[in-house]
């Protein structure tokens, strides 16, 4: 059960703050929570196990599809919940993350479920962190039963249109998951007002909902992920949106081939812009259109982003607003703040930067201080900066060349690599 859980990627620290209490096991912190890894490499933070993987439904793209032919298992609500408890315990976990197939019906298999955490929480009076994945279909009440049960849920979209549910996924529709995707973003606002006026009103789902993607499964682009995971983040406020690169996982006409490695790259990329739609301020529009409908592979976003808005740069570091620092590639946001505390005191340079922790091997493209740029730069206008995506400055398709030790051109290829492909 707990190999088949591993391709929901949904797992990360808690986010929500619960300490312990006499007479119950475990609690929750949201600065995060034990790691371990699954047997595909992954990190994960919690128990990630199936209820069954039994499933009525035949989604292609997944391993416990009822068409496909693999050994069906699954727990009683009493066998899940005594296993979850011993191996607290045995502090091999800190949290459970619970999913299943979809036994007889959606609202069967939420019952099953909502089973389950009332044993854990009343019976066994757990008091950690509990993420469970909802299913889409299932009747409003039995979603909001588990919700008070739950510190977080995820609803997964898996896929990012209409037409591609209906290829791959012919027993989910958009509507059977936007719904409770809206239930729980309602109950959450709902909850918040009712603990203000009533100190012991019951928490429904106090570290909200997120949901997961699958990346590559079908032709759908960046572009049309990014602009789905934006509209999902302001009508529904989820906590995170996860990406999920296709794995092959059976031979079907509809789906990529065994052979097609997983795309991680694009995967990482998407994580990448994830994260400056949610702390950087940009939005989806600026870093693809239609005409762009996928990310540069070579180049993360932010750094794509400023070499195609070199009008924008450079900026002066003593001058420029939070804001235009966040878009600086090399300048994050705890730097941008640490830029913005120190100008209090003074003018900053270049060494100054470097001390507070600034990546100027991307930085220094972009920006200038005091009016000049960093000193030995030979590479000064928007033209040359231009030239740092030249084919002279990429790798070749036989890979990278072995650099000389003498006579080392003003920068490296080395220098411009990390540059352009080093994180944001």
């Amino acid at each position: 059960m707990s190999d088949s859980a591993k391709y929901d990627v949904a797992c990360t620290s808690s986010g929500v703050d619960r300490s312990g209490k006499q007479g119950s096991l475990g609690s929750a912190n949201k600065s995060g929570i034990c790691h371990s890894f699954s047997a595909d490499g992954r990190c994960i933070s919690l128990l990630k196990v199936l209820l069954t993987n039994v499933c009525i439904f035949d989604c292609k793209y997944c391993v416990n599809r009822e068409s496909n032919d693999i050994v069906r298992a699954g727990f009683t609500p009493l066998e899940l919940a005594e296993l979850t408890i011993n191996f607290y315990r045995r502090n091999y976990i800190e949290g459970l993350f619970l999913s299943s197939g979809v036994i007889i019906s959606p609202n069967n298999t939420v019952e099953q479920m909502i089973k389950t955490l009332e044993l854990l929480r009343n019976v066994y009076h757990f008091n950690g962190y509990i993420h469970v994945k909802a299913i889409p279909g299932a009747e409003n009440d039995l979603i909001t039963r588990l919700g008070l049960l739950a510190d977080r849920m995820s609803i997964n979209i898996e896929l990012p249109s209409q037409d591609s549910l209906k290829l791959l996924a012919p027993n989910k529709t958009k509507e059977s998951i936007m719904r409770p995707m809206g239930l729980i973003s309602a109950k959450i606002q709902e909850n918040s007002s009712d603990l203000v006026k009533f100190r012991h009103a019951s928490k429904f789902v106090p570290a909200g909902q997120s949901t997961q993607l699958i990346v590559g499964a079908t032709p759908d682009t960046d572009h049309k992920i990014l602009t789905l995971t934006e509209a999902l983040y302001k009508k529904y406020r989820l906590k995170r949106v996860f990406f999920s690169a296709y794995m092959p996982v059976a031979e079907h006409s509809l789906l990529p081939s065994l052979d097609i490695k997983p795309p991680l790259m694009r995967e990482h990329r998407l994580y990448q812009a994830d994260w400056l739609l949610r702390f950087y301020g940009f939005e989806a529009k600026e870093l693809l259109d239609e005409q762009h409908p996928n990310f540069n592979l070579e180049v993360d976003p932010k750094c794509n982003w400023a070499l195609n808005h070199l009008d924008k740069f450079p900026i002066e570091i003593n001058k420029a607003s939070y804001e235009v620092l966040l878009r600086v590639p090399g300048i994050g946001v705890t730097s941008a703040k640490r830029i913005l505390t120190a100008r209090r005191s003074g003018s900053l340079d270049f060494s100054g930067l470097k001390k507070l922790g600034i990546v100027l091997k991307r930085a220094q493209y972009f920006i200038t201080c005091k009016g000049k740029i960093m000193e030995g730069l030979k590479i000064t206008s928007d033209v040359a900066i231009s030239t740092l995506m030249s084919n002279q400055y990429q790798l070749t398709s036989q890979g990278p060349e072995q650099l000389t030790l003498f006579d080392e051109p003003p920068i490296t290829r080395e220098d411009v690599q990390q540059c352009l492909t080093g994180q944001i």
